[in-house]
């Protein structure tokens, strides 16, 4: 039997412009600084506050003095308001002007110096070996099987085949472990291990040998799995020694490196600075928000472009040929305008939206304590400020607000919320901040298990269920208590 029925969809679009920008509030300070320059150097119809700016080389420039003749046909210009490309373009402050951020200020770049990769580190130190020249096939190999964080992660079978096929050299497991010995010796002590265990060992094995490093160096050896896992007890009764002889055995294993390769400094890893988006300051008793400066550029239309396009318009005549010139200068003043609306748009947005959550939050803004933030998710805000939660969801994704107690990822402020024995709702933030606490003041030698933990949140009027203490523990970052144990 065929079934016929009508279904009626409603969608909604979002336009090019929309979109851009969602991106635009979407970006935290640095990226959007680093888009301003790029809409600045594509659109030389878009100029920075600074009225008297270095003027832009324009291929358009000479429009006016070339007469092309014999070629005089008019073009419409009836849809060309020019009164819109000449509106004073000032911006207003939204109070977003940073104290500390002046629009006199340039932004300092600190250069990172250029440096070394690890692999050239230690094949520097290589070339300082007596090494045949398969041997140097060998070791050159190994070291370029080094990662970042100083292993050699690949079976020597698998390195043994490899050598083969793409260097030609064939040779024995035997001689790439006795080359691997040599490659072990490089610094920092540690790389080019196959395991944690074997890192651990080298690098006491380059200690001064003492009883205490020679005791750690057995343990590592005989017993790791029992150290990993913390049987104390075991570990005492197979090397018949005393608690003082583990304690310290374990205080030298905690002081070696388990990633030798982060150690070194040639990484040039790119550190991310934060910048704030946002301030926070208490003045006399009240929260104040302010926006960052550099999110609040003063930008204006080309004054130049602007006025070639009048000076088009108040022409006698007009020809053919300057059609293409005049629509790419209304083009660049179309998008030039535009953009300064959207930045317009994007500091309100950021401005309304930090102001509700910090109003939410005012407890904690004022306190300082994470036990006074109130259970938050998006909708609250979106509702609050009447816009879509996704808008909310790129502010709060993405920017950071300096505040009294630190400088912080917005979204870090939002929380579910849960019921406590008196049936009010309290944030998870804040049953979080407890079970930290808690777990912290526990005892060291015999450390809380989950089932206690969620007894003990019980008793202080929170009623959760063990696994969700586990959950809350591993978001924690905090180990199960067996790990946590000390001796």
């Amino acid at each position: 039997m065929l079934k016929q029925h009508l279904q009626f969809k409603l969608s909604q679009k979002l336009s090019p412009q929309q979109i851009q920008l969602m991106k635009l509030i979407q970006l935290p300070t640095q990226a959007f600084e680093q888009r301003l320059k790029q809409e600045l150097g594509e659109n030389p119809a878009l100029e920075t506050g600074k009225e008297e700016t270095d003027s832009v080389d324009d291929p358009y420039d000479e429009l006016y003095d070339n007469d092309e003749s014999g070629d005089n046909e008019t073009i419409d210009t009836e849809d060309i308001n020019i009164d819109e490309y000449l509106s004073d373009d000032e911006i207003p402050d939204y109070r977003t002007k940073a104290n500390n951020y002046s629009a006199d200020d340039e932004e300092k770049n600190v250069p990172y110096a250029a440096g070394i990769s690890f692999t050239q580190y230690l094949l520097n130190q290589l070339n300082t070996v007596y090494l045949n020249d398969e041997e140097w096939s060998i070791a050159e190999f190994l070291v370029g099987s080094v990662d970042e964080s100083g292993y050699i992660r690949r079976p020597l079978s698998d390195i043994l085949d490899d050598l083969a096929f793409t260097q030609n050299v064939y040779t024995e497991e035997k001689t790439i472990e006795r080359v691997l010995k040599i490659v072990q010796n490089l610094d920092p002590p540690g790389v080019a291990a196959r395991s944690l265990k074997e890192s651990l060992v080298i690098q006491l094995e380059r200690k001064h040998p003492t009883p205490k490093i020679e005791l750690a160096t057995t343990i590592l050896d005989k017993s790791f799995d029992q150290f990993t896992k913390k049987h104390y007890k075991k570990l005492l009764q197979k090397h018949n020694i005393s608690e003082e002889q583990l304690k310290d055995a374990i205080s030298e294993i905690e002081r070696l490196n388990p990633k030798p390769g982060g150690s070194y400094s040639g990484n040039n890893r790119m550190v991310e600075h934060v910048v704030p988006d946002f301030s926070i300051r208490i003045v006399d008793g009240e929260l104040e928000l302010s926006l960052n400066g550099r999110n609040a550029p003063e930008l204006h239309v080309s004054r130049e472009y602007s006025n070639m396009l009048k000076g088009y318009k108040e022409a006698k005549s007009k020809t053919k040929s300057q059609k293409d010139t005049v629509q790419f200068i209304k083009q660049k003043l179309d998008a030039a305008k535009w953009f300064i609306d959207a930045i317009r748009q994007r500091q309100q947005t950021l401005f309304v939206t930090m102001s509700a959550i910090m109003n939410y939050q005012e407890a904690y803004f004022l306190s300082g304590d994470e036990r006074n933030l109130r259970p938050m998710i998006l909708k609250d805000i979106a509702d609050e400020i009447d816009m879509d939660v996704s808008t909310v969801s790129r502010v709060a994704n993405s920017k950071y607000v300096d505040t009294p107690y630190g400088t912080k990822l917005i979204k870090e402020y939002f929380s579910e919320s849960m019921k406590n024995d008196q049936g009010e709702d309290v944030s998870t933030k804040e049953i979080k901040k407890i079970l930290e606490t808690v777990i912290k003041e526990e005892p060291k030698k015999k450390p809380l298990t989950d089932d206690k933990l969620a007894a003990i949140l019980k008793e202080k009027g929170y009623p959760i269920a063990r696994r969700t203490v586990a959950k809350y523990r591993e978001q924690l970052d905090i180990p199960v208590a067996r790990l946590r144990k000390k001796i």
